[in-house]
């Protein structure tokens, strides 16, 4: 019997530990075991109705960058649009920067980052 075994059973949990359970959890979810906290993230984030706004608000005064799809808003146009434009907005405000990706996803920033739209040609290495 191990410590593990002994010290669940003083705690009266019965049954074994599942460590695939444990990491797949929702507590779990924010925690990288590998690596140090970062000081910003890229989070990817659905944009499912207007009180996500508050959502996109938060990270972006966390300093996070956001892939923002949108890809569910598809069927309510009118409504998708009027949330970009507070979204449009909102970046204004803060002096960020919005750029889309594609017909699914836009790309939101934190203040004082910018975002480069021009297209260039990848260089060949010789």
């Amino acid at each position: 019997m191990g410590l593990f075994d002994k010290l669940g059973k003083a705690l009266g949990t019965a049954g074994e530990l599942n460590i695939e359970d444990y990491m797949n959890s929702e507590e779990m979810e924010n925690v990288d075991v590998m690596n140090e906290p970062a000081d910003f993230y890229i989070k990817p984030l659905a944009l499912q109705q207007e009180s996500d706004l508050h959502i996109i608000e938060e990270e972006l005064q966390k300093k996070n960058i956001i892939l923002l799809n949108i890809s569910e808003m598809d069927k309510r146009p009118n409504t998708q649009k009027t949330i970009v434009e507070s979204i449009k907005e909102y970046i204004t405000k803060i002096n960020g920067d919005i750029a889309r990706i594609d017909q699914d996803k836009i790309l939101l920033t934190p203040a004082k980052v910018k975002i480069i739209k021009k297209k260039r040609a990848a260089q060949k290495k010789q």
